[in-house]
C-alpha cells in the first residue's frame, strides 16, 4: 500500500500540474463519478488544489466539489501530456482529468467519490485521521493522548493505526522502530515520554526525507531511510531478514503481525 510519503508526493505533483487549470476533459469507469458529472459537470471548472491527508488524496474544483481517492494496495496516479502514451494498461484505468497542458489519470484506485465542502468535513474516516506527520502543523502532544487509548498494544500495531498517526505503513513502521531503537513488540502503555519523544522524532525525520522536493533525491532513488546514496542500502530492516543489521552486524529477524499478517522486521540486538 502508498504511504504516507507516497501520497504526499503524489498530491504535490498532481498540484503542480493541475493547479489553477480548466478541465476539458473528465471520464470514470465508476457510475457515482460520472452520475454526479451529469449533474454536476466536471469539465468546465478549474482544479483549484491537489493535497493530502495521511493516504488520502484530495483534488479540490471550483463550485464546491472535492474527488476524494484512495490507493489501496495497488492504486497510482499518472501524468501524461495530451496524446501520449499511457504506461499502464488502458482496462486498469479509473479515471481521466484532462486540461490543456496535462492529463491525469487513475489506474486501479478503488475508492473514489465525489464531495462537497460540507460533506468532507462531515466524513467520518477522513475527520478520524490522527496527526499527519507530512503536516507542518503536526501535533505530537495529540498523538500523545490517542496513543494512551491503546495501552496493550504492541507498537508495530499502534504506529499503522492511521487514527493515531496517519502516514505511516508498514516499510516506514519497521524503519521508523529501528531508528528510534524500539523494540517492535513494546505496548504502548510501557512508551514513556522520552521515548515517545524519539519515536516522533524518527518518524517526523524519515517522513521529512522521503517527501523531499523533487529537486532532491527521493524521487529517482524511491524511498529511503539509511541517508545512503547506494541503492542497495536504501532501508535499514524492512526487507532483509536474515541479513546482517547495518549498525550491529545481528540477522536481523522477521515475523508476521497484526490482524493482516503484515511482516515487521528488527534487530534484536539494536532493538532488544
Amino acid at each position: 500500500m502508498p504511504e504516507g510519503d507516497t501520497i504526499f508526493r503524489t498530491a504535490r505533483t498532481l498540484n503542480r500540474a493541475l493547479a489553477e487549470r480548466t478541465v476539458s476533459r473528465f471520464e470514470s469507469v465508476y457510475p457515482a463519478l460520472t452520475r454526479v458529472d451529469d449533474d454536476r459537470p466536471v469539465t468546465g471548472r478549474v482544479v483549484e488544489a491537489v493535497s493530502s491527508r495521511g493516504k488520502h488524496l484530495l483534488m479540490a474544483f471550483s463550485g464546491d466539489l472535492v474527488l476524494h481517492t484512495h490507493m489501496r494496495m495497488h492504486g497510482s496516479w499518472h501524468i501524461y501530456r495530451p496524446g501520449e502514451k499511457w504506461q499502464a494498461p488502458s482496462h486498469e484505468m479509473r479515471i481521466v482529468i484532462g486540461t490543456d497542458a496535462y492529463v491525469a489519470v487513475a489506474f486501479n484506485v478503488p475508492v473514489a467519490e465525489f464531495l462537497t465542502g460540507a460533506e468532507l468535513a462531515r466524513h467520518a474516516q477522513i475527520q478520524a485521521l490522527g496527526p499527519d506527520l507530512a503536516d507542518p502543523l503536526f501535533d505530537r502532544e495529540e498523538v500523545r493522548r490517542r496513543l494512551t487509548d491503546h495501552g496493550d498494544e504492541p507498537i508495530h500495531d499502534v504506529l499503522l493505526n492511521q487514527h493515531v498517526l496517519s502516514g505511516i505503513g508498514n516499510v516506514l513502521k519497521s524503519e521508523v522502530l529501528f531508528v528510534a531503537r524500539l523494540n517492535p513488540f513494546t505496548p504502548a502503555r510501557a512508551i514513556d515520554d522520552a521515548t515517545f519523544n524519539r519515536l516522533i522524532d524518527a518518524s517526523l525525520r524519515l517522513m521529512m526525507m522521503n517527501i523531499a522536493d523533487a529537486t532532491g533525491l527521493t524521487p529517482a532513488f524511491g524511498r529511503r531511510t539509511t541517508g545512503s546514496l547506494d541503492p542497495t542500502a536504501k532501508l535499514f530492516v524492512y526487507g532483509r531478514g536474515g541479513k546482517p543489521c547495518r549498525t550491529c552486524g545481528t540477522p536481523i529477524e522477521a515475523r508476521k503481525t497484526g490482524l493482516d499478517s503484515r511482516l515487521t522486521y528488527w534487530c534484536s540486538k539494536c532493538q532488544g
